[in-house]
C-alpha cells in the first residue's frame, strides 16, 4: 500500500500515471496549493522541500517502517525499481529511459513551468521573461521531437518508461506554456498515444475528479459565509 500525497499538476499527475499502468494498491491524500496544505508541518515531515508530490511506501522492501518519498522523478524512479516495471532490463535503453527523465526534471520541466507563470499566473504581464521561456520552452519540445522522430514509439524506445511518464503531463498541458502541439508533429504522435491508454485515462480522471471536488466545496464554503 501507498500513499499519494498530490495535486494534480504536471509533476503530481506523473505519480498517478505510474500507479495506474502498475496497477498500485495507493491511497490519495490531496494537497491544495491554493489552501497552502503544502506548507503544513505533517506534509513537510515527508517532503521538506514543501512541494508536492510525494510518497509515504507503508510496505516497503526491506520489511521496515513506512518509507517516504519526495521529488517526481525520484518518486518514478523508486517505484520502478521497487515494482521491477518500466525501466528497461536492457543496459542502453535503462540509461535512455534515465537520461530523459532527468532531462524532464532538469530542463523540459522548469522552463515549461515558467513558461506557465508568466503566460499565465504573472501579477504583470513580462514580454521578455515571456519571450526567452516560451522559446526555452519550444527548444526542448523541439528536442524530444527529433529523438521522436527516429522511429521510436516511446521514448526509450519500443518499451513504455517512466521517461514517457515524467514527459506526458507536462507536453499534455502545451497549451499553457503557449506551444503548438502541431509544430511538432512526431511529439504530436505520441501525445496521441499516450492519451489512448486505458491507465492514463484513468489517471486524468482521477485528476480531474480532485479538481472537481475542491470547486464544489469552495463553492459551499462561499455558501456558508455569514452576510
Amino acid at each position: 500500500m501507498l500513499n499519494l500525497h498530490y495535486w494534480p499538476t504536471a509533476n503530481g499527475n506523473k505519480i498517478a500515471l505510474f500507479l495506474e499502468e502498475a496497477a498500485l494498491d495507493y491511497r490519495v491524500f490531496p494537497i491544495q496549493l491554493s489552501k497552502n496544505e503544502q506548507l503544513h508541518a505533517d506534509f513537510v515531515a515527508i517532503s521538506p522541500n514543501k512541494r508536492i508530490p510525494a510518497i509515504v511506501d507503508l510496505l516497503p522492501a526491506d520489511g521496515k517502517k513506512p518509507f517516504s518519498v519526495f521529488e517526481s522523478g525520484a518518486i518514478l524512479l523508486y517505484l520502478a525499481e521497487k515494482s521491477g516495471r518500466f525501466l528497461p532490463a536492457d543496459p542502453r535503453a535503462r540509461s535512455v529511459a534515465m537520461q530523459w527523465t532527468f532531462w524532464q526534471v532538469g530542463g523540459l520541466g522548469p522552463m515549461g513551468g515558467q513558461s506557465y507563470h508568466f503566460l499565465q499566473a504573472a501579477p504583470e504581464r513580462l514580454p521578455y521573461a515571456i519571450d526567452r521561456y516560451v522559446k526555452e520552452t519550444a527548444r526542448l519540445y523541439g528536442v524530444l521531437n527529433q529523438h521522436l522522430d527516429d522511429g521510436r514509439d516511446f521514448i526509450a524506445g519500443d518499451e513504455y518508461s517512466i521517461a514517457d511518464m515524467a514527459c506526458y503531463p507536462w507536453i499534455a498541458a502545451h497549451q499553457r506554456q503557449g506551444q503548438r502541439l502541431s509544430d511538432f508533429p512526431a511529439l504530436s504522435r505520441w501525445v496521441a498515444r499516450i492519451a489512448a491508454r486505458p491507465a492514463t485515462q484513468r489517471a486524468y480522471a482521477l485528476a480531474d475528479g480532485i479538481i472537481s471536488a475542491a470547486q464544489d466545496q469552495a463553492q459551499r464554503e462561499v455558501t456558508v459565509q455569514p452576510a
